[in-house]
């Protein structure tokens, strides 16, 4: 089991694993979710379009187009190329507080890093606007699971391994990719009329986990970012509704502390996954408020998406990292100290230090006891 893990970001992310993301992903598949309509009725009957205005905040340094009146759920394909191929994929939802959906800056752009290293994203299109939430309304719980089940249906189609599908969310997204991971066994959508389009599989056909016959729609990992609704009025403790039980993944969350709103949802869901020894790691950055996205231009959290991948590689989702590819890495050049920059107070002592003399230079060979060696002079420390 993976270690749970903190950490605290005060200066930005250390360049780690990946390039830098540049956009490469192209739509090749769109499905519906539900082709012979949704579970319930509509809430809206105006048209869908995009609610972008110039006032909006920008998301990794751009503007983003901000889509409402979702009311025909799809779910986007966007595939690496061969060589990139990992056979890993995860679905995407977008934020947008269930009104609207974030669809370039934590949508499209989303894509572009999975894609870049080797994930297949679906990008899912859920319904909004919805008045309430799970328990109370089941539309963006259905809209998830039938996304997940459809993935696994598709594996083979699109070169997925259908055990390394996971989920990503953003803000709303995120709450929605909670719900995904703690109730992907709710059977609501079965008593609906939409039942008929739930996809069934069987073990001859196809290498998906089922359930009853169903790809199973729980999310082999999830990466939550800035959550929002996990916790109760008063902050302090989890929405009983989002507790961690079972069916719940290994997580990866990310949060800023000056999130003014939600700046506690990540840390309490944390300590929520420790106490379900649920495998989790938390990454909290200094600034940022919520809706910076994958890739906010000189802010702390710039490079999160390089912690993420460092964390699926150690889930056995990406590949292990290749040393040999090292060279190709942008690391920021530093410039040497020169060695007598900082003296010693008494340049003229030379101390002694014991060697440790391990045969062959061997670092863990047995020490040779009641040996020194003289230090160069440049490279002591002070005594």
């Amino acid at each position: 089991m993976l270690p749970m893990n903190v950490s605290k970001h005060i200066v930005p992310g250390l360049l780690l694993f990946a390039l830098t993301v540049v956009p490469v992903a192209y739509a090749q598949q769109v499905l519906p979710l539900w082709p012979h309509g949704t579970p319930e009725p509509a809430q809206t009957t105006d048209p869908e379009k995009d609610v972008t205005k110039d006032s909006d905040a920008l998301i990794n340094g751009h503007r983003t187009s901000r889509i409402t009146n979702v009311t025909n759920p799809t779910m986007t394909v966007y595939q690496p190329t061969a060589e990139k191929n990992t056979h890993t994929a995860a679905l995407v939802f977008p934020g947008g507080g269930y009104v609207r959906l974030a669809w370039t800056g934590e949508g499209t752009d989303t894509c572009d890093w999975l894609t870049s290293v080797g994930i297949t994203c679906l990008l899912v299109k859920y319904r909004v606007p919805e008045q309430g939430h799970y328990p109370a309304n089941y539309a963006d719980l259905e809209d998830a699971q039938q996304a997940m089940r459809l993935a696994r249906a598709h594996a083979g189609d699109w070169n997925v391994d259908p055990t390394h599908i996971g989920v990503i969310g953003f803000s709303a997204g995120a709450n929605l990719a909670v719900l995904l991971s703690t109730h992907p066994d709710d059977t609501h959508v079965e008593s609906t009329p939409a039942a008929r389009d739930i996809p069934r599989i069987t073990h001859e056909s196809s290498g998906a986990i089922t359930v009853s016959g169903k790809p199973d729609a729980r999310p082999n990992f999830a990466i939550i970012v800035y959550p929002a609704y996990l916790v109760a009025e008063d902050q302090t403790v989890m929405d009983p509704v989002y507790a961690p039980n079972q069916f719940t993944p290994p997580t990866f969350l990310i949060q800023a502390e000056n999130d003014k709103t939600y700046h506690r949802n990540a840390p309490i869901y944390f300590q929520a996954l420790a106490a379900a020894n649920v495998p989790a790691e938390l990454h909290m950055y200094s600034t940022g408020g919520h809706g910076f996205g994958i890739h906010p231009p000189g802010m702390p959290e710039e490079h999160w998406t390089r912690l993420a991948d460092a964390w699926l590689r150690g889930l056995g989702m990406l590949p292990p990292f290749n040393p040999q590819n090292f060279q190709q890495i942008a690391l920021p050049s530093r410039t040497p100290t020169p060695a007598t920059s900082v003296p010693c107070p008494n340049p003229q002592a030379v101390p002694t230090m014991p060697s440790s003399n391990r045969p062959g230079g061997h670092p863990n060979g047995p020490i040779n006891q009641g040996s020194s060696s003289t230090l160069n002079p440049t490279d002591q420390p002070c005594p």
